[in-house]
């Protein structure tokens, strides 16, 4: 039996719309189940010139039809212009992960794959909301989770994957040292290995971990954070057996040297190291929430309100997004 996967349509007025109506270029060993507004993803698919079938999505009982995308229908509380934000359909977007999760949840659904989401409307709307992550730690009761992002980069004929977790997300800088305790970076090393081993198939899963401070701290001379936290976590969580190299100098982490030593980087805080994961990957790059009792990936760019309607959204990021989920459930089979 082919896996269900829903595929949540995110921000009606970006580029989401438009990217779901694109699976339906490619065959997925799948069914695939796009979660928002029949009419809304139909009008999308047309303004852009493409041809897709919908169909009524009817349950998790079936089989997938070559070039036909089902619709677990959600109606938008009011109907929506591509690049135009309205305030009206925020609690539209929560709707449509609420039945990814909850189906998720109840097996109906293998995976879900999220199309980028707005969240100054959301907060706008008078809804807190401080992203995907969260929003799917809270929905699932789980009481911490891990984002990663993901992307091939090198020459196409020798691509490699680099992968890079977070110990903190979106916290301002001035918060990100307090926020690293020991407590929380043990938490954090832990679901990384075990989702490394339990959800991409490595069986001994080699994490580097970067300093917090330049140089990694230059033994104590430009930070206590490496000597006082990172290194007594890492001493003790190779006691049992996880392969943790570190803490490495971010500036240097980087490099093809290091790379090849890890099957994937934690990073200690979003801006040291997503940028570089997203010049190396941008347009082809994905983020994975790890801890989750379910499977979650997601395209890595926003909702390109610019390019909404348009046809010029390049649809990479879901494709791998997609693939990534398929990978997942393959190595927990």
């Amino acid at each position: 039996m082919q896996p269900v996967l829903a595929i949540t349509s995110g921000e009606p007025a970006g580029i989401g719309p438009e990217l779901c109506a694109a699976l339906a270029r490619r065959r997925w060993p799948a069914r695939v189940v796009l979660v928002g507004d029949r009419e809304l993803l139909a009008a999308r698919a047309r303004q852009t010139g493409q041809t897709v079938v919908l169909q009524d999505y009817t349950g998790a009982q079936g089989t997938a039809a070559a070039g036909v995308l089902e619709v677990f229908h959600v109606p938008l509380a009011r109907p929506a212009v591509a690049g135009q934000l309205d305030m009206a359909n925020a609690g539209y977007v929560l709707q449509t992960l609420d039945h990814a999760i909850d189906g998720c949840l109840r097996g109906e659904f293998a995976a879900m794959i999220t199309a980028p989401v707005q969240k100054s409307i959301i907060n706008d709307a008078g809804i807190p909301f401080t992203g995907h992550t969260e929003y799917l730690a809270e929905r699932t009761g789980t009481s911490r989770v891990v984002m990663m992002l993901a992307g091939e980069y090198g020459p196409v004929a020798q691509r490699q994957w680099l992968r890079v977790a977070l110990a903190t997300t979106h916290l301002p800088l001035q918060d990100v040292s307090k926020a690293i305790t020991p407590v929380e970076l043990e938490r954090i090393l832990r679901i990384l290995h075990a989702d490394l081993r339990d959800k991409f198939g490595f069986a001994s899963p080699r994490i580097l971990v970067a300093g917090l401070n330049p140089h990694a701290g230059e033994a104590g001379h430009m930070g206590h954070e490496e000597i006082d936290v990172i290194e007594p976590v890492l001493v003790k969580l190779r006691a049992e057996g996880l392969q943790l190299i570190g803490p490495l100098p971010a500036d240097t982490l980087f490099t093809p040297h290091q790379l090849a030593r890890g099957d994937a980087v934690l990073a200690m805080y979003h801006d040291q190291g997503l940028p570089v994961l997203k010049f190396a990957t941008f347009g082809g790059g994905i983020n994975v929430t790890l801890g989750l009792p379910i499977i979650r990936t997601s395209v890595d760019h926003g909702t390109a309100l610019d390019l909404a309607g348009t046809g010029r959204a390049d649809p990479g990021s879901l494709y791998a997004a997609m693939a990534c989920a398929l990978g997942m459930l393959a190595a927990r089979s």
